[in-house]
């Protein structure tokens, strides 16, 4: 009904809106066809039709932070390909207002994330997509440590009521599996203690492609990224309708 309610508010400041046109044409009063419309839109919540999903472009829009690492700040690639300007055409093309800033830091660990949140976050942003700790696994950083730079991380936005999606990653074969099983376990744990959706692993159908992959085996390609957005585009669509602007 909310949603209802906002868009009979922004037809009656439209003096060109239908109803006024229907009034004028068939010489009904604007009182009688709100009233037919207020039924007719009580009928769809009685039948259970309801009118909801993520934030669209008549909508104020929902601003989203990228914080990571080289992988999302698109590294070796033009700025328009890079995983933040992808992600946000994608939900543009499909209807959503929205602005996501590239908040990616190329060399950047979870603690280098932890250090710059404040102002890499900033007032009035509303969800953050967290993509750290593929940087710490390559260089054989301690899992605990690892994991109480985005615990913290986790903490300081939980307490501005900034929403997170939680990208995962997987350590390289090299350090073994002990050192594996910890950092792996890094992310599903910290998911769970703040009760945040989580993205298994940020690189899925991608890490090991050759041809989705730069020369240096690591970082995507522009066809590489696009399969990240791909991959990763239900989840995000089911985080920003979590968030309080995504709900109509």
């Amino acid at each position: 009904m909310l949603g209802f309610r906002k868009s009979r508010e922004r037809l009656k400041q439209n003096d060109g809106d239908l109803p006024s046109r229907l009034a004028g044409s068939y010489g009904i009063s604007f009182s009688a066809i709100e009233r037919l419309t207020r039924r007719f839109a009580c009928l769809l919540v009685g039948a259970g039709l309801v009118i909801a999903g993520p934030v669209r472009a008549s909508d104020a829009p929902v601003r989203i932070v990228v914080l990571g690492d080289s992988l999302s700040a698109g590294l070796g690639l033009p700025a328009a390909d890079a995983f933040p300007a992808q992600l946000e055409k994608t939900l543009k093309d499909k209807g959503m207002n929205i602005t996501i800033n590239n908040a990616g830091v190329s060399g950047d660990t979870a603690s280098g994330g932890l250090d710059r949140l404040d102002w890499s976050v900033p007032a009035g942003t509303q969800g953050v997509i967290l993509e750290l700790g593929a940087n710490d696994a390559l260089r054989g950083i301690d899992p605990k440590v690892t994991s109480a730079a985005l615990d913290e991380i986790l903490k300081r936005l939980k307490a501005r009521n900034v929403a997170v999606l939680l990208c995962g990653m997987v350590a390289p074969p090299n350090y073994g599996d002990e050192y594996a099983a910890q950092f792996n376990a890094i992310f599903p744990d910290l998911a769970k203690k703040y009760d945040v959706p989580l993205y298994p692993f940020f690189l899925e159908g991608v890490a090991a492609n050759a041809e989705l992959n730069q020369a240096d085996g690591m970082h995507p390609t522009t066809a590489g990224v696009t399969m990240i957005v791909r991959n990763i585009l239900p989840t995000v669509e089911a985080f920003l309708d979590t968030l309080p602007a995504g709900k109509t």
